[in-house]
């Protein structure tokens, strides 16, 4: 069964879909079968995988409120093991549309669930809102990222989300973990960065991830492209970032030990 992250702040210009985006792509090259799911009316995860929103007939508003099969909307993009479920500005109106339906804080997690176990890997990309969709996406993720810049205002209306979160955990899913804080726009140059850094740390100890990703021209290029920074430029401090995490990642999920099965296969080639 497939591990669902949501990657969530209310907070604009954190780094939140450039995470989604690369941290999928880097899991889905480390081999791991990996969804990215556009849960943002703005749809730039969709369009910073290679798909113009203006193109996309069926998205995952169509799953939330009418009930479409994901499977049949599922995209495959230019990167081995990295699929799509896209978004579409209709997303804007899902929040009014499911105000009355009973149960609305789980749809997401009904249309997750169909096919969660065709997955390593489940990634959300959120809205930067509180609304009833980032909490559809809460309700349905096993943990959340919280990307965080290294700015002066870091670490405002970060209350808010974590009061959000423990909300989630307290009535509606009580298996919801933060898997992480993460340090994004990090400026070696600037001493406010580093300021930021040890604060956060200071703050949240063990919940921040031992990765921070860098302020780097290639990251902030490559959605123009249509590409992960993976295909843009995997040389580049953005990728070498963004594959250091998802490592990080796997590694904290024990998922990065060698199957029995290989171990078996290994020791049947010695003899």
């Amino acid at each position: 069964m497939g591990k669902v992250l949501a990657i969530a702040n209310q907070k604009g210009g954190v780094g939140k879909t450039t995470t989604a985006i690369n941290l999928a792509a880097s899991l889905a090259v480390l081999d791991k079968k990996t969804l990215l799911i556009d849960a943002d009316p703005q749809a730039n995860a969709t369009s910073g995988v290679g798909f113009d929103p203006k193109n996309i007939k069926t998205s995952i508003y169509e799953c939330i409120i009418d009930d479409v099969d994901p499977k049949n909307i599922i995209l495959e993009t230019s990167t081995p093991n990295l699929f799509l479920i896209p978004a579409h500005i209709d997303l804007v109106g899902a929040e009014l549309e499911l105000i009355n339906q009973a149960n609305r804080e789980r749809v997401m997690g009904k249309v997750i669930n169909k096919i969660k176990n065709d997955y390593d890997f489940i990634i959300i990309d959120c809205s930067p809102s509180l609304g009833l969709l980032t909490v559809n996406a809460l309700v349905a993720s096993d943990s959340v990222i919280i990307p965080v810049q290294c700015e002066y205002f870091a670490l405002e209306g970060l209350g808010k989300l974590l009061n959000t979160i423990k909300i989630v955990q307290t009535r509606m899913n009580p298996n919801l973990s933060i898997e992480g804080i993460l340090l994004t726009m990090f400026d070696t140059r600037l001493r406010l960065s580093n300021q930021v850094v040890e604060e956060v740390r200071t703050h949240f100890q063990q919940i921040v991830f031992d990765t921070v990703i860098s302020r780097n021209t290639k990251l902030g290029e490559a959605p123009s492209f249509g590409e992960t920074i993976i295909s843009h430029d995997i040389q580049s401090k953005g990728a070498i970032n963004y594959l250091c995490l998802a490592r990080e990642i796997l590694q904290k999920n024990e998922m990065t030990k060698i199957k029995e099965s290989d171990k078996k296969i290994k020791i049947s080639n010695e003899h």
